[in-house]
């Protein structure tokens, strides 16, 4: 298979304001909108397209089920200066900065249609310090 570019597509109740979000706070800009459908881009990260609950152009058993247990992630170069600049926007941080001993700065928000966007960077991992492997084995064993 030769993929020739990657969409991902939400179903959220309020398609203006997943737009917007996404327009105003990280860059997007609108491709194609139509009634319950608007197609994002962005000149460096994975196109989205955002379609209405209930379009009736999607499957039958998928219309009135909205996106969730999805996040969006953008790896940036600065995560404390991306978080200041949301925050300053007003926009609500749901996880704030935190550094993982394995190399991760990230932060987290949520758009008003509960997507979640996390915000990261890849940093110098920790010295001696625990891996992402030695973390996910302890959730694993318990």
């Amino acid at each position: 298979m030769r993929i020739n570019a990657s969409t991902l597509s939400l179903t959220v109740a309020d398609i203006a304001a997943t737009k917007r979000f996404l327009i105003d706070h990280f860059g997007y800009l609108e491709a194609i909108a139509a009634d319950g459908f608007v197609s994002l881009t962005h000149p460096a990260a994975l196109g989205i397209a955002v379609h209405e609950l209930g379009l009736a152009v999607l499957p039958e058993e998928q219309r009135h089920i909205a996106s969730q247990g999805i996040a969006i992630a953008f790896t940036v170069d600065d995560a404390a200066r991306e978080e200041a600049r949301l925050r300053n926007a007003g926009v609500p941080i749901t996880l704030p900065l935190v550094e993982q001993p394995w190399g991760e700065k990230l932060f987290q928000v949520t758009d008003p249609n509960g997507v979640i966007v996390q915000v990261l960077e890849w940093t110098t991992p920790v010295a001696d310090g625990p891996s992402l492997s030695d973390d996910l084995d302890t959730e694993q064993n318990g």
